[in-house]
């Protein structure tokens, strides 16, 4: 398996972080070696957030990732900052329920998930970002939906445990999501 750099960006407040998290705590599970560097603004909700996660069945040399194979776009400004980092091949995925205008290039599989709107019909409006979570997992070889609920029992502080339910909702929306 090659190394697979992901690059997760949005405003703070998006759950960014905790899905940089949840990637490297499934990537962990699937006995990969693993990266995980969150990056975000001073103003936290609302600033910029960004996440380099890496994937890998070698020793992760450095944790920066400048050219991803996997881009997760939260947000617009996102978007426009990192596209024409992704590598030939790569992944884009987009929240289209925030972001309307589309990927022009022609060398990536893009993926177009309403995660914002797919949340809030779904009752859970703070996991769009574990929607996208969900549609990755669907469409990244290197890990598998398999395991998934015991990596969100990991995450998740036990006095918040009847987010586990909430947040397996969310991953299996965006699994299933047919768009």
């Amino acid at each position: 398996m090659k190394t697979t750099q992901i690059l997760i960006a949005g405003f703070g407040g998006q759950g960014i972080l905790f899905a940089g998290k949840f990637l490297a705590y499934k990537g962990l599970l699937e006995d990969l070696q693993v990266s995980w560097l969150p990056s975000y603004g001073p103003e936290m909700r609302g600033g910029t957030a960004n996440c380099n996660v890496i994937l890998s069945e070698e020793p992760v040399g450095s944790p920066i990732v400048t050219s991803p194979d996997v881009l997760i776009a939260m947000n617009l400004p996102s978007l426009q900052k990192y596209v024409d980092a992704v590598v030939p091949g790569g992944q884009i995925y987009v929240d289209s329920t925030l972001i309307a205008e589309k990927v022009e290039r022609t060398d990536v599989e893009v993926y177009y998930i309403p995660a914002t709107a797919m949340a809030n019909e779904a009752g859970v409006p703070t996991l769009a970002n574990m929607v996208m979570m969900g549609h990755v997992l669907r469409h990244n070889p290197q890990l598998t939906f398999e395991g998934t609920e015991v990596t969100v029992q990991k995450l998740v502080p036990p006095k918040k445990v009847e987010l586990v339910g909430l947040n397996m909702k969310a991953l299996e929306a965006g699994r299933d999501y047919q768009g």
